[in-house]
């Protein structure tokens, strides 16, 4: 390796290590921010938020990466053009194109390390994220429900006035709003008590409210509208109330919020293996729904006809073979019939459409694995010739673009895979719609900077229209007068 490769390389190298620490740190900033809720007034131990972020910070290297390569090509490659060390190395022989040779070769080693990283580091990361959160709630059960205020947990919202014990177990001037299973109704369901007690095994999914000298209130929905304005309720106390809360339910949410799932957890075999199981599950129930609708309706009439086999004279109207009364019972059986069938269709239609979802789902997680490693490349082939096209390094300039640039490329990935969850289009396309869009980009950038092209935009046949009007309008002003 020549000393201009090692000099270059290592300019682009303390600059990117240089903004990745700096983007990482603003980017694991955020998911404290929007972990905060569970987090702060928990009474964890530092070594267990250490190992919290520990776990987070991995997913968040599929944003950083990219972005911090664009941003430091830009910078370096601007700032040898600012300090006129390209046009030394031009008056040297030495091209663009060679001069970013090696710094190519690294950034490919970079993307391959990128791709096993996300295979293998983030869905271990993944993993032991979820279970830590289940792990905390289950050793510290008062860390589900803060003080002073609603807590909604499962079906329920909880609020205390108080913890107190080593976990804060023991909970006093406890408010529970049990939300109504119907729709519209809202809590209908109020558990006030003294104090209460929150237990849990290590083992188990539940955690366990023994609630003390409390009351429970209870809304009455009677049919009859008239009784509802009475606004009827029930009421009764109690010296001790158990009650079970699912921490399943809990978890889930959590991980939706932090938009965690488990596909994010394997790696691209076992995502393979996944998908295949998936979509024969998925055939099989297409083909046994199908089945059950054609037999449902070849049993309609199965009871009512019977026609010798041995006849050869088969009616043209089988409806006319019937008696009056027959007929109404076939009309009924018919519209029974197809409003089952519509029913069924409609239930199973949601649920097919939530299994197609999850298979994209699948699909995408593997392609964005592949995404994230040609995602480097593709940022260094923008950065580097756009820096030395524009011929400013530092931290004003570069940053505009390079802002600019990963914001579109983030905005269309994340409208790609948006689309490609409703199966709109194929995963494929949806995971590598924003690559593909800026893969021209570079390659014109690469080859405007390699050629000392530079950016040239015409606008001439946007403005010519309005110049050649204004000119006809001033000469027959001119004419005129």
């Amino acid at each position: 390796m020549k000393i201009l490769d090692k000099y270059i390389i290592k300019s682009f190298m303390i600059t990117f290590t240089s903004v990745f620490v700096i983007l990482f740190f603003i980017f694991v900033l955020q998911g404290i921010w929007l972990f905060i809720a569970e987090l702060a007034g928990k009474d964890l131990d530092f070594f267990t938020i250490v190992k919290f972020l520990s776990f987070y910070a991995p997913t968040i290297v599929p944003l950083v990466l990219p972005l911090s390569v664009l941003l430091a090509s830009i910078m370096t490659f601007g700032s040898f053009a600012e300090n006129y060390e390209f046009a030394a190395m031009k008056s040297s022989g030495i091209s663009l194109q060679r001069a970013m040779k090696m710094l190519t070769i690294t950034i490919g080693i970079l993307s391959l390390v990128s791709f096993f990283f996300a295979n293998n580091v983030i869905p271990d990361a993944q993993y032991k994220f979820i279970n830590l959160r289940k792990t905390i709630v289950q050793q510290k059960p008062a860390m589900a429900i803060a003080e002073g205020q609603f807590n909604t947990i499962g079906t329920s919202n909880i609020k205390v006035g108080k913890k107190t014990g080593d976990n804060g177990e023991f909970l006093e001037d406890v408010t529970m709003h049990v939300k109504n299973r119907n729709m519209g109704l809202g809590a209908n369901t109020i558990i006030k008590a003294k104090r209460g007690i929150l237990t849990s095994e290590d083992d188990s999914n539940y955690l366990q409210l023994e609630l003390y000298d409390g009351y429970y209130y209870e809304d009455i929905h009677p049919e009859n509208f008239e009784e509802r304005k009475r606004l009827p309720f029930a009421k009764s106390s109690f010296k001790k109330y158990v009650i079970n809360i699912d921490l399943t339910k809990l978890n889930q949410s959590e991980i939706e919020d932090g938009d965690i799932t488990s596909e994010k957890m394997l790696t691209a075999l076992e995502l393979k293996y996944t998908i295949d199981s998936l979509q024969k599950n998925y055939d099989r129930e297409i083909v046994s729904f199908t089945d059950n609708i054609i037999q449902r309706n070849n049993n309609l009439l199965r009871n009512k006809i019977s026609i010798d086999k041995n006849s050869s004279k088969i009616p043209k109207d089988l409806f006319e073979i019937f008696s009056q009364g027959d007929k109404i019972q076939i009309i009924e059986m018919a519209k029974n019939n197809v409003s089952g069938v519509e029913y069924s269709i409609q239930s199973n239609k949601i649920e097919l459409e939530n299994k197609i979802i999850n298979i994209n789902n699948h699909w995408l997680a593997i392609h964005e694995k592949f995404v994230i490693a040609y995602s480097c490349l593709l940022m260094f082939f923008i950065g580097a010739p756009l820096g030395a096209i524009i011929r400013k390094g530092g931290l004003g300039l570069p940053i505009v673009f390079a802002i600019l640039i990963f914001i579109s490329f983030h905005f269309i990935n994340t409208f790609g895979r948006k689309v490609a969850q409703q199966d709109t289009i194929s995963p494929f396309l949806g995971a590598w719609m924003a690559s593909l869009l800026m893969t021209p980009f570079a390659i014109i950038l690469t080859y405007r900077a390699t050629n000392d092209i530079g950016i040239m935009i015409n606008f001439d046949w946007i403005t010519d229209p309005f110049k050649k009007l204004f000119n006809k309008i001033t000469q027959n002003n001119d004419d005129n007068n």
